[in-house]
């Protein structure tokens, strides 16, 4: 995996490595005052956004996860950011071990420029990311978690065909800085075809 190679393309939008070029840009698409980012981190101002980027920048080169600015394709807009991460690989007696990449990953980090919520570009992001962890990685299984508290988020996971697991307590630092409830939901290898096909019926 070259994480500064890899860019994944759609008919809205694309996914390009993250880096601190787009540091300007994503400052200018998560500026917001409506309240829209109730429970849900987005950095806001040139220092947050630098820290923000540094961060995820750092997470990758660890191997950890594989940061991507989300580029709006009829006029190459920055409209906001998300990742892979928690990128697991299990510790397979070597005589059963197979070609797979990882077995298991999260999606992420994800968040939106106000004007881009409600059109394609969630649905396309993530169908391209599924895409690329269970064709290309071979992935087994791919999580997602969102305070429980976030309703438009929960609903959004519930949409692309991710199936509930239930509630982790305590599970992360929410944006109010009390330990998070977390909704977990995942994707397993068998439900991929399916899930394909809904989105590709949501996207057309």
């Amino acid at each position: 995996m070259n994480p500064n190679r890899l860019t994944l393309r759609g008919n809205y939008i694309r996914l390009e490595p993250l880096d601190t070029t787009h540091i300007a840009p994503l400052v200018e698409a998560g500026r917001d005052d409506s309240g829209l980012y109730a429970w849900s981190f987005v950095p806001q101002g040139e220092d947050a956004v630098r820290a923000y980027v540094e961060h995820a920048l750092a997470l990758r080169d660890r191997g950890k996860a594989l940061p991507f600015v989300t580029i709006r394709q009829r006029d190459d807009t920055v409209i906001g950011t998300t990742r892979f991460f928690d990128l697991e690989r299990w510790a397979w007696p070597e005589a059963e071990r197979d070609d797979a990449v990882f077995d298991t990953c999260e999606i992420g980090y994800t968040w939106l420029a106000p004007a881009a919520i409600r059109t394609a570009a969630n649905t396309e992001a993530k169908a391209l990311m599924l895409a690329h962890a269970f064709d290309t990685w071979r992935v087994r299984a791919v999580t997602f978690h969102t305070d429980a508290r976030n309703a438009r988020s929960r609903a959004a996971i519930e949409r692309i065909g991710a199936k509930f697991e239930g509630i982790l307590r305590s599970h992360r630092l929410a944006i109010d800085l009390q330990p998070r409830d977390s909704a977990r939901y995942s994707i397993i290898a068998s439900e991929w075809p399916d899930v394909r096909a809904h989105l590709a019926t949501f996207l057309a």
